[in-house]
């Protein structure tokens, strides 16, 4: 790499200058709307494996060896195929990294992925970790899909992930929240800022008494390209009440709102963390990254509240209105991107509310 990046997340024409580099390497051009403001979504290849269980590759190892370990059997996606519902499969991906030194990625799945309750996360060789890729990593990206409420129907090039660059690191502390939040808001209402900025959830009633909605358990299939298609009755339950509270199933998935509305100003990046453990046994997000200008004024937004992907572990757990749930950890971008989110990108969720993905009709 020729000049390195001030530290902080690479934009999106930073993204594209790896590529010309061969620092992204791609069995086909980029796609349309490929590259994202602060990330670059990643395509599903040809064929998936399906596989006993989740595994990492560990040190020293290949996904592919693990895969020849745990395949049961391979799933030609050329023309299509269904990943059924509490399975799990490994897809090998169209992209793959030759990393320069100082340049660590960081994958997550898509807004519309985990509003699905589609557990995707990458994995590389030599990982110890999901989602996580060291700086200087030469090799090929999988992503492993396990749809956890609904069966769904993919393709190759369908883009479940994404994968964000950095340079060192460039998270901001919370003085530099507080500094920022004061001068120019980050968040609807009083700010809670410890670690990151703490969002909590909505619960009051909506339209109809509506705060949020519960998978339903015996479902169809989802095909993924067939956006507003599908009628949002025939997968979720509504969630009605007038007491601020719900009380959460253990193995059930809801999507519900942050009371709060947000704001991702144009030269940081942001990553919704879950909050301590101790607070509950509940996981509250599947699809973290929020781009430069969420919620952002002159994109096209004025402050838009993050949607909760919530799934209830070991015991039934009360969730009252106005309960801390998690935190968005904001960072500096290396350079503000040529496009923000909701300007002059086409974007599903800018200035949203409570909202499903964008498969289900409005």
């Amino acid at each position: 790499m020729t000049d390195q990046p001030r530290p902080g997340v690479l934009p999106d024409h930073a993204i594209s200058a790896m590529a010309a580099r061969g620092e992204i390497v791609t069995e086909l051009p980029f796609a349309d709307t490929q590259v994202q403001p602060a990330s670059l979504d990643l395509r599903l290849g040809t064929v998936a494996y399906r596989v006993r269980a989740s595994f990492l590759a560990g040190a020293g190892r290949t996904v592919a060896e693990r895969l020849d370990e745990f395949t049961m059997h391979k799933v030609d996606l050329s023309d299509g195929a269904v990943l059924e519902k509490g399975c799990v499969y490994v897809v090998p991906l169209m992209e793959s990294l030759a990393l320069p030194t100082g340049i660590s990625a960081m994958a997550n799945a898509k807004s519309s992925t985990g509003r699905l309750d589609l557990l995707t996360r990458a994995i590389a060789d030599c990982g110890v970790e999901f989602d996580r890729i060291a700086e200087g990593y030469a090799g090929p990206l999988y992503a492993e899909i396990c749809p956890r409420s609904f069966s769904v129907l993919v393709r190759p090039g369908m883009r479940l992930n994404q994968i964000r660059f950095r340079a060192g690191q460039a998270v901001l502390s919370d003085d530099d929240l507080r500094t920022r939040h004061a001068e120019s808001p980050l968040v609807s209402g009083k700010a809670l800022i410890d670690d990151g900025l703490g969002f909590s959830v909505d619960l009051r009633p909506g339209a109809g008494g509506l705060v949020g909605y519960r998978a339903k358990p015996h479902s169809g299939v989802i095909d993924l390209d067939r956006i507003g298609a599908y009628d949002a009755v025939d997968f979720w339950e509504r969630l009605e009440t007038d007491e601020g509270r719900l009380i959460l199933d253990p193995g059930a998935f809801y999507i519900l709102v942050s009371r709060e509305a947000v704001t991702i100003p144009p030269d940081c990046a942001a990553e919704m963390a879950p909050y301590l453990a101790m607070v509950g046994e509940f996981r509250v997000h599947y699809a973290g990254f929020f781009d430069p200008g969420f919620g952002y004024g002159p994109a096209g937004g004025d402050g838009a509240r993050g949607v909760l992907e919530v799934r209830c572990h070991e015991a039934p757990f009360v969730l009252e209105h106005g309960q801390v749930v998690g935190r968005l950890v904001y960072e500096r971008m290396s350079s503000e991107p040529r496009v923000l989110y909701g300007a002059d990108l086409a974007s599903n969720y800018q200035g949203q509310g409570l909202k499903l993905s964008k498969h289900f009709r409005a």
